[in-house]
C-alpha cells in the first residue's frame, strides 16, 4: 500500500512524538505506513504526491491570525511551504486533512476571515453537522451530533463560496470543511483521546489558550467526555483514500511540488 504522509509543527520532542503515535493508534496504520516530517525542525522539501494515500497537517501552536511581526523565523517558513503545498494540494484536489491549525491553514489559503471571535478554550464541545456534513462522503457515517475536544485561539469567522461547511457547534460555527472534493479541514481534534488530550493540556497549560489555574477543572471536565466518534473522521480518511498500489519508483514521477521557501 501507499503511505500517508503526516505533517506536523510542534517543537517539543517528547509532545510532536507522541502525537505521531496517536495518529497511528486512532487510524490504525503501522508507523512505517504513516510517513513524519517534522517541519519545525526542517523544510518539508519537495513532495511526490503520487507516492502517498493522502496527506494530513497536523495541530500546532503556530496560528494564522497573529500579527506577522509576531511570529518567529520558523513560523514565517512553515507558512510559506504550507501556502505552497496547498497550491498544489487545491489545484490537484489531492487527499488532504487538516486539523486545528490546519483549518486556519487552508482557510486563509481559500480568503476565508481567520480571527480571534470563534476561539474555544480547552474542553470537549457538541459538533453538529450541517446538511451538507450528513451527505458528506468523508462524514456521512458520523453521527449528526457528536462530542469532541477543542482548543484553539483562532477559527473561521467568514467562508468563501469555494469552502463547503460540514460541522458547526454553538460557539464556533465552523468545525469542519471541504476544498473541491477531497481537501478537508476540522476545527477540533479527532486524533486526540482523553489521556492524550489531558497531556495536551498539561503541556499548553501557559501557551494562552486558557487560565493555567483551570487545568485540573478542564481535566476533570474531559474525563467524563466520549468523543469516540470524532475519531471516525480519521477512520473514513484513511478508508476513503487508502490505496493498496504500491508506491511509484522515484525515477518514475513527475516532480510535482518543488518550490522552495
Amino acid at each position: 500500500m501507499k503511505p500517508f504522509l503526516l505533517v506536523t509543527s510542534r517543537g517539543e520532542d517528547d509532545v510532536a512524538a507522541e502525537e505521531h503515535a496517536a495518529y497511528c493508534r486512532l487510524t490504525g496504520l503501522l508507523p512505517e505506513d504513516l510517513e513524519w516530517r517534522r517541519i519545525d525542525r526542517d523544510s518539508l522539501g519537495p513532495i511526490d504526491f503520487a507516492a502517498y494515500s493522502g496527506i494530513i497537517l497536523a495541530g500546532s501552536p503556530f496560528t494564522v491570525s497573529e500579527p506577522t511581526e509576531a511570529k518567529s523565523p520558523t513560523e514565517l517558513r512553515v507558512e510559506r511551504e504550507l501556502a505552497q503545498l496547498l497550491d498544489e494540494v487545491i489545484a490537484r484536489d489531492v487527499p488532504f486533512l487538516g486539523v486545528c491549525y490546519g483549518i486556519g491553514t487552508i482557510g486563509a489559503h481559500q480568503g476565508a476571515r481567520v480571527d480571534r471571535t470563534y476561539g474555544e478554550s480547552s474542553q470537549a464541545v457538541r459538533i453538529t453537522l450541517t446538511p451538507a456534513g450528513i451527505v458528506d462522503p468523508l462524514f456521512h457515517e458520523l453521527p449528526e451530533a457528536f462530542d469532541a475536544f477543542v482548543g484553539h485561539k483562532e477559527a473561521i469567522s467568514e467562508v468563501p463560496d469555494s469552502i463547503t461547511v460540514l460541522a458547526g457547534s454553538a460557539t464556533c460555527p465552523v468545525q469542519a470543511f471541504r476544498v473541491g472534493r477531497n481537501v478537508y479541514a476540522t476545527q477540533f481534534h479527532p486524533e486526540l483521546d482523553t489521556a492524550a488530550f489531558t497531556d495536551r493540556v498539561r503541556t499548553y497549560a501557559h501557551h494562552g489558550y486558557f487560565n493555567p489555574g483551570e487545568v485540573d477543572a478542564i481535566i476533570e471536565q474531559v474525563e467524563h467526555a466520549d468523543v469516540r466518534a470524532s475519531h471516525m473522521v480519521l477512520g473514513r480518511f484513511i478508508e476513503e483514500y487508502i490505496s493498496s498500489s504500491p508506491a511509484p519508483r522515484v525515477a518514475d514521477l513527475a516532480p510535482v511540488y518543488s518550490k522552495s521557501a
